[in-house]
């Protein structure tokens, strides 16, 4: 397939080798929608202006969630939070997602039942082992957190969504936590883009985080009373 886009990298990590998510539902679909809003500001397409998301070059990208998403944006009458979008743009995002992965044959597809009661859908790769694509980009962020200095924005980008959904816990558990937590902060808050890049990427992983925790808290509100 064409080069991974940073939702593609983030849906390979969020799913074990066995093709079994890691993160919640919720958690899936918005960071992918963070992540197509992180790609968006990377390429110079969208950036904040007074706290809410505007367009700033509406040439297409040539990868269809992404081209959707900016003409989706661009097409809006009200200029919106990038929280809103990231809401707006998660609905049915991770079947898009992972249908390109299955279609370009980096993952399959498997369909069953737990108990022979409860359907369930995995997503192991095409060999049984970690797709290639998926231990590069764990390569990259790992060496990135156990280094010092300047991150490439592309990798600093993948960091702070791991971040936001909460995959860091797995992805580093082989560092020192101490180490891992003062790095994600420092490259957090690098300048390792321009400023009007690095504003939307930190408001748009602020409001994956929030956007998170909000249906986190909803879902255990509704339990306690149910």
């Amino acid at each position: 397939m064409a080069e991974l886009t940073l939702a593609h990298e983030l849906a390979l990590l969020a799913y074990d080798d066995k093709g079994t998510l890691q993160l919640n539902r919720p958690a899936l679909d918005h960071g992918l929608a963070g992540a197509l809003l992180l790609e968006l500001a990377l390429a110079g397409r969208v950036e904040v202006v007074d706290d809410r998301l505007v367009v700033a070059d509406p040439t297409p990208l040539g990868q269809r969630q992404l081209d959707d998403a900016l003409a989706r944006i661009g097409a809006d009458d009200k200029r919106r939070r990038p929280k809103d979008w990231v809401g707006r743009l998660a609905r049915d995002l991770p079947e898009q997602v992972l249908d390109g992965l299955v279609t370009a044959g980096v993952l399959r597809r498997e369909s069953d039942r737990v108990l022979w009661v409860f359907p369930r859908t995995r997503y192991p790769s095409e060999t049984g082992a970690e797709p290639a694509a998926e231990t590069r980009a764990r390569q990259r962020m790992t060496a990135a957190v156990a280094a010092d200095g300047p991150v490439e924005p592309r990798t600093a980008a993948l960091i702070g969504l791991a971040r936001a959904v909460r995959l860091d816990r797995h992805l580093f558990q082989d560092l020192p936590s101490d180490r891992v937590k003062h790095r994600l902060a420092e490259i957090a808050a690098g300048d390792w883009a321009s400023a009007a890049t690095r504003k939307a990427l930190q408001e748009t992983e602020a409001a994956v985080l929030m956007v998170i925790t909000s249906a986190a808290t909803a879902a255990t509100m509704t339990a306690a009373t149910s």
